[in-house]
């Protein structure tokens, strides 16, 4: 090993040692002689903190949500970009937008640093390289109007960061959700989001406390961005894909819900509608036939409240 591989790995470590995830907590040394009940226990006991440390960064993530779905309006992408256990959780978040949200595909896209193979193992060195982020970005073509959220516990993974500094570069709006306080990665961002979760109960096993931390803030960007762009009514997934049979008694059920109707009158706006639940609650509610409420919904860029406004409903 070269004496410069050796001081790189020595000002890893220093660095290491001054992050709150990495912390090393001596009272927990012994948890491998306790009782599996007793490890639940405090494993539970560390879980309920992710939710209070998330609640003090409420407002940050208020407003970049407000950004994102600003831009998603105008037909820009949301993109995650992260490494291990970061990246899948973006993967994961992106993946289920389409049978929920009923999103485009390529809406929202998942980056994993080492590609596909990486949500199922480790690829090593992936997430040293900033320039792999610049290429896996590239092959999206980066507008003014999309989103890049740079994802890592730590905050210094140079993939999450390498990520925002070339999406900040090329116009488009950025995040950084990081779970250490003063991170490059929330600095290099428009949009900084730290939630500090403290020591793992594992010692820097960050897919544990920050990985539910993470996972919590992506819950709330997707949904609350789609909720802003129309892709619900009230707490009702009206823009869900009936791609199966679990999701077509799901559309019958919410379509009863929002409109009151009885069965034959659903199957019957379903029918009309090619199974699209927005438009069979606008047909319903409107009283108006489906290319009527197809109209509408378009008008309305999507929204049922405004479509059924608009209809006089």
């Amino acid at each position: 090993m070269t004496s410069t591989s050796n001081h790189h790995d020595r000002g890893l470590l220093t660095e290491l040692e001054t992050l709150t995830t990495e912390a090393f907590r001596p009272e927990l040394a012994d948890i491998d002689r306790l009782p599996t009940l007793d490890i639940a226990r405090l494993m539970n006991g560390e879980d309920t903190s992710v939710p209070a440390a998330v609640a003090e960064r409420l407002p940050e993530i208020a407003a970049a949500i407000d950004a994102v779905a600003e831009r998603m309006a105008r037909g820009g992408r949301l993109v995650y970009a992260g490494a291990g256990t970061a990246g899948r959780l973006g993967v994961l978040d992106a993946s289920e937008c389409p049978p929920t949200f009923n999103s485009r595909p390529g809406q929202v896209v998942g980056l994993i640093a080492g590609g596909p193979e990486a949500m199922v193992t480790s690829v090593e060195g992936a997430e040293d390289s900033k320039e792999l982020a610049r290429a896996d970005l590239d092959t999206l073509a980066l507008t003014a109007d999309d989103t890049v959220v740079g994802v890592s516990a730590s905050g210094r993974t140079p993939y999450a960061i390498g990520a925002v500094e070339h999406a900040r570069a090329r116009g488009a709006l950025t995040i950084g959700l990081a779970c250490n306080a003063d991170s490059a990665l929330a600095a290099a961002a428009e949009h900084g989001i730290e939630i500090v979760v403290g020591p793992e109960l594992l010692t820097g096993s960050t897919r544990l406390k920050a990985g539910t931390a993470q996972k919590l803030v992506l819950n709330m960007i997707s949904t609350i961005t789609m909720i802003r762009l129309g892709k619900t009514y009230g707490n009702l997934m009206v823009d869900v894909r009936a791609s199966n049979e679990k999701l077509r008694a799901r559309s019958r059920r919410i379509v009863a819900l929002a409109t009151g109707a009885g069965d034959k009158e659903i199957e019957e706006a379903l029918a009309a509608t090619d199974g699209e639940v927005k438009h069979a609650i606008l047909t319903i509610l409107a009283e108006v036939d489906g290319p009527t409420a197809a109209r509408l919904l378009e008008e309305s860029d999507g929204h049922l409240r405004a479509a059924l406004a608009a209809a006089g409903a």
